[in-house]
């Protein structure tokens, strides 16, 4: 049984003095400087323009640091000094005292020929799946239910795991036709595009999107396959798109098209779609990846089918169209999470926007306390080799300390020769990312709470387990406290019971969170107690470990309705 240690609702304030110095905020030469939590307010976030000149930015490093960090929650940043800069590289020191071992960024698979079997569906989850991805742009209903009852039959199986189910629209896409065999393209050459259904040339192709010629100009740049080659439009006739080819290669059958700068106009959700929508409703997935986003009123559209079917299923927007950055905000605040699929996004804008937009969408994200999952070749070289290029692994571990809920692997699971090592290659990076982000243990004067009883405790929270490098335990019916606190990024895990199921696989996708399937007695006690068993059962927890405790949020369980609580408790048995 666990024995209470002590009640706190609050944390002392550092009172460290700030200055201004040319409405700059500058960092005293501290060994540590504590950032605010939650980042700005969606008013208040910097145009994408704002976030090139942060980068462009020669201010010194204390000031760089200080932004980075501060639009991207509540961090405790080790501003180094001369003696701390001269110590010789730790490798995988304890991002706590408590030496969490659990990864707490989650990782999406893509399920796929190479992973759809049910031996497969449990080695990947052993090793580490969060959130198994159905890709509607490849497969039928009757594949894809397969790998749904798998996914189920997995989850029936425990109480402290669960894999989370996202349905991923395939959404409008412009391809070339088909033809009998592939077609060498080499730079100069003439190239044609025609909407003629059926043509396949030595120098014409079909698409399939009768508006293609109306949506290009003269001198569009035409990328096929995401860049893989590319054409400069030169003239077009009321049928016809005449082309130079820039960047030559092998045109296959139906082929990805895309134009530098612009979106296809059209409909973001198709016929295709909308049965992809309705089966995904009749087997109650847990999440929808939207593809090709291009404003609020799709997801609007989107949620009120879905209040219609009664379908408890959020929306999860892919930010991959030149249209979905100009409407950044509103969509953003419409979805209930984002995916920055840089793959498109990488082909209608320049590629090196990608890296500065990545950062914006997960503040974004963060700042209001939505999920984002990081996407696109992130292993992509494992698809064919057993081993990362560096770069994809520093690509990883960006991800993980910009704020990313999740980071997902598509061909790399679906169809690649190397699946497990693949999700294993992604699991240790983020583990040993997440061991040498810093930790907040104290806490700044700040307003951006007051009014929400439940981001105050859930901050607070995370600070007291901090400082005393505890574990969090909630219990939850809707979910909401876990993830509010998720949005603060404690150090240790988020232990949350919940009764029920389904919020159990939701909560698979946020950062830290642990969900654990529980039924509540009327005794509060007792569901601790029990609680606290089976942690300690699995060897989760220790006698004599603290636990931080949190009763607050939307919907009280045994609490008062006006009365919210942290509580520090130490383990002991008997």
């Amino acid at each position: 049984m666990a024995a209470i240690g002590q009640i706190s609702t609050g944390i002392t304030v550092d009172h460290r003095t700030l200055s201004k110095n040319n409405g700059a905020l500058l960092s005293p030469p501290l060994s540590r400087t504590l950032i605010s939590a939650g980042g700005k307010s969606l008013r208040q976030c910097p145009s994408l323009s704002v976030v090139r000149s942060i980068h462009n930015n020669t201010n010194e490093d204390h000031n760089r640091k200080v932004q980075a960090y501060a639009q991207n929650g509540a961090f405790d940043i080790g501003v180094l000094d001369d003696s701390e800069v001269d110590d010789a590289y730790k490798f995988a020191e304890a991002r706590t005292r408590s030496n969490d071992s659990k990864r707490k960024t989650k990782i999406v698979c893509t399920i796929g020929p190479s992973s759809s079997s049910r031996e497969m569906i449990w080695k990947l989850a052993e090793a580490g799946m969060n959130v198994a991805r159905l890709n509607m742009s490849h497969g039928d209903h009757a594949s894809h239910q397969i790998t749904i009852d798998l996914v189920k039959e997995y989850n029936s199986l425990f109480v402290d795991k669960a894999i989370a189910i996202m349905l991923d629209t395939k959404g409008p896409e412009v391809r070339s036709g088909d033809v009998p065999q592939p077609i060498f393209l080499e730079a100069g050459q003439e190239f044609n595009f025609t909407i003629k259904r059926g043509v396949s040339l030595k120098d014409t192709v079909s698409v399939n999107y009768d508006d293609f010629v109306n949506d290009v100009e003269v001198g569009d740049i035409l990328l096929v396959d995401g860049g893989m080659m590319s054409l400069a439009v030169k003239s077009k006739t009321s049928d016809l798109v005449k082309c130079v080819v820039i960047d030559g290669g092998e045109l296959q059958s139906r082929r990805h098209l895309n134009v530098r700068g612009k979106s296809a106009t059209l409909p973001s959700i198709t016929d295709k779609d909308w049965e992809d929508i309705k089966f995904g409703v009749d087997n109650q997935v847990d999440f929808y990846a939207v593809s090709f986003v291009k404003d609020a009123k799709v997801v609007h559209e989107l949620k009120n089918y879905l209040k219609t079917c009664s379908a408890d299923i959020l929306v999860i927007v892919k930010i991959e169209s030149a249209d979905s950055i100009k409407n950044l905000p509103s969509i953003i605040s419409a979805c209930d999470g984002a995916m920055v699929a840089r793959g498109d996004l990488g082909a209608e804008l320049p590629i090196e926007e990608v890296p500065l937009l990545q950062e914006e969408i997960i503040r974004r994200c963060r700042s209001i306390h939505k999920p984002v999952i990081v996407a696109t070749n992130m292993l992509e070289s494992m698809i064919n080799h057993p081993t990362p290029t560096r770069a994809e692994v520093s690509d990883i571990a960006i991800a993980v300390r910009e704020g990313a809920d999740a980071i997902m692997l598509s061909g790399e699971t679906a169809h690649g020769k190397f699946p497990l090592k693949a999700v294993n290659v992604m699991h240790t990076v983020a583990l040993r990312t997440e061991a040498s982000l810093p930790v907040r243990t104290s806490a700044i004067r700040t307003t951006a709470y007051k009014g929400h009883m439940g981001q105050m405790f859930a901050f607070h929270a995370s600070v007291m387990a901090n400082t005393l490098s505890t574990p969090i335990i909630v219990f939850t019916r809707t979910g909401s406290m876990a993830v509010l606190l998720s949005h603060y990024r404690p150090s240790s895990t988020i232990f949350a019971f919940t009764n029920q199921r389904r919020i159990m696989q939701r909560l698979a996708l946020y950062q830290g969170v642990m969900p654990i399937y529980m039924e509540f007695s009327n005794d509060a006690e007792d569901t601790y107690a029990r609680s606290l068993k089976l942690l300690q059962d699995e060897n989760m927890l220790k006698e004599g470990q603290h636990v931080t405790l949190v009763q607050s949020g939307a919907q009280p369980i045994w609490r008062e309705e006006s009365t919210h609580l942290i509580q520090v408790r130490k383990i002991k048995i008997g």
